[in-house]
C-alpha cells in the first residue's frame, strides 16, 4: 500500500517530463535537420542545430511565417521551413534597385517593397513567378489614360509602349483609315490623353453635260446667203469622280479626281450656200440681173453732211468724188468690195467707194448713199439691194 502511494506521482512526473520533448524537423533549403527538443522556442532549435538566419531570410510554420523568439503553441511534431533571402534586381523606368527577398513569388516580393501593382502594370516575369533564386525583374507600371473615341470617353490604365498599343489593349483598334492623336507609333504621351479620329471616305460619280459647239460650213448644195442645219448638235455627257472625306462624321476635304467623257458632245453644223444663180428683177421699173440680194440699213451722206459744216470730206476712199451713185460700207466690206455695182432701190446705180460709219457699232450690213450738198437727200431705214452682175471671181460667202 505504502509503494501505490509513490508509484502514481512517479508516473505522473514521469509522463509531464516526456510531454516537453517533441520532435522538430527543420529545412533549410535541400537540406533536413532533425532533432528531438524540448520547449517551444524555434530559435532554441536553430541553435541546437546550428544553424543562423540572415536578417531577410525568414521561418515558416505551417506555411506562415513566425518570429523564432515567439513559442508555438504546443504539439508532439514540429515541421519548420526555412525561406533563405535571394537577390532580387528590379529595372523601372526610374532606374534600377536592388533588394533582398524572401518572398515566394516576384509580386510579393515587390508588393512588400512597397509598390502597389495594378492588373494593367507589366512584369517580366509575371508577378506568379516563384523565387528560388537570384533574379532580374523588369517593371512597367502602367499609367491612368483617358482615351476619346466614337463619341465616348474611357478612363483606364495601361503600361502599353505606344499608344497604337494601348488603343489595342483598350479595345479600340484603329481600322482603314483611322488615325489616333498623338500618333499611334509614338509613347504615351505625358498628360494622358489620347483621342482616335474615325475617317471614312466616299466616291461620288457626278454626271455632267457638255455644251457643243455650233459651226458653219460652206456647201454648193445651197444657194448663196441660204442657211441651213446639216448636223443637229448633241450635248456630251462627262462624269465626275469626287473623293469626299470625313472625319468622326464631319467633312473635312472634297477633291475632285478625275472627269472622264463618256460621250463626246457633238457639233452642230449649219451649212451656208456658196452656189451663185444669177437672177432678173424689175426695180423702179428698170430691168436688173444680180446674183445677190442683202436686207441692210441704209442712211445718206454729202461732202458737208448736208449741211454747210467744217470740215467737208469731198473724196471718197478711193478718190472719187462724193455724189450720187457712189456709196459707203464699213471697212471690213469695202477692203473686200471696192469698185462692186450695186442697185438701190429709189436710188439707182452705184459703186461701192467709200467707207462708212456703220451704226450701231458692231452692225455690217450698213449703206451709206452718196449725195452732193446741192441735191442731199436723207435717208433712213431697212432696205433690200442688189449686187448686179457680172459676178465677181473672189466672193466673200460670209461677210464679215
Amino acid at each position: 500500500m505504502k509503494l501505490g502511494r509513490w508509484l502514481l506521482p512517479i508516473l505522473l512526473l514521469l509522463a509531464a517530463c516526456q510531454s516537453e520533448t517533441a520532435s522538430v524537423a527543420l529545412l533549410d533549403g535541400e537540406q533536413i535537420v532533425t532533432l528531438s527538443a524540448s520547449g517551444r522556442t524555434p530559435a532554441a532549435w536553430l541553435a541546437e542545430a546550428g544553424i543562423t538566419l540572415g536578417e531577410a531570410d525568414r521561418l515558416l510554420y505551417l506555411g506562415a511565417e513566425i518570429q523564432p523568439q515567439e513559442p508555438l503553441p504546443a504539439a508532439r511534431s514540429y515541421t519548420l521551413v526555412i525561406r533563405r533571402a535571394v537577390n532580387l534586381t528590379l529595372v523601372t523606368p526610374q532606374g534600377t534597385r536592388s533588394l533582398q527577398t524572401a518572398a515566394v513569388s516576384v509580386g510579393q516580393a515587390l508588393r512588400e517593397a512597397g509598390l502597389e501593382l495594378y492588373a494593367a502594370d507589366r512584369l517580366d516575369p509575371p508577378a506568379e513567378t516563384p523565387l528560388t533564386g537570384d533574379l532580374s525583374v523588369v517593371y512597367q507600371p502602367g499609367r491612368e489614360l483617358t482615351i476619346r473615341a466614337d463619341g465616348v470617353e474611357r478612363r483606364l490604365r495601361s503600361a502599353a509602349a505606344t499608344v497604337g498599343e494601348a488603343l489595342a489593349e483598350a479595345g479600340i483598334p484603329l481600322v482603314g483609315l483611322d488615325y489616333a492623336i498623338p500618333p499611334e507609333d509614338d509613347p504615351l504621351p505625358e498628360d494622358g490623353n489620347l483621342r482616335v479620329v474615325r475617317v471614312r471616305e466616299e466616291v461620288v460619280l457626278t454626271q455632267i453635260s457638255l455644251p457643243y459647239e455650233t459651226r458653219t460650213e460652206l456647201t454648193p448644195q445651197l444657194e448663196l446667203d441660204q442657211q441651213e442645219i446639216i448636223q443637229v448638235g448633241e450635248p456630251g455627257l462627262a462624269v465626275s469622280r469626287t473623293r469626299i472625306r470625313y472625319e468622326d462624321g464631319v467633312e473635312t476635304a472634297r477633291i475632285v479626281e478625275a472627269e472622264t467623257v463618256v460621250r463626246p458632245p457633238r457639233d452642230q453644223v449649219t451649212g451656208y450656200g456658196t452656189q451663185v444663180v444669177v437672177r432678173t428683177a424689175v426695180v423702179d421699173g428698170i430691168t436688173i440681173e444680180y446674183w445677190r440680194s442683202l436686207q441692210v440699213y441704209v442712211t445718206s451722206y454729202a461732202p458737208c453732211g448736208g449741211y454747210t459744216v467744217y470740215p467737208c470730206y469731198y473724196y471718197t476712199s478711193s478718190r472719187k468724188p462724193v455724189q450720187i451713185g457712189v456709196v459707203g460700207v464699213v471697212r471690213s466690206w469695202y477692203y473686200l468690195m471696192q469698185g462692186w455695182p450695186i442697185y438701190v432701190p429709189g436710188y439707182g446705180r452705184a459703186t461701192i467707194e467709200d467707207v462708212g460709219a456703220g451704226w450701231p457699232p458692231g452692225n455690217h450690213y450698213w449703206v451709206d448713199l452718196g449725195y452732193t450738198d446741192d441735191n442731199y437727200v436723207p435717208w433712213s431705214g431697212w432696205i433690200t439691194i442688189y449686187f448686179l452682175t457680172p459676178v465677181p471671181e473672189n466672193i466673200p460667202y460670209i461677210l464679215p
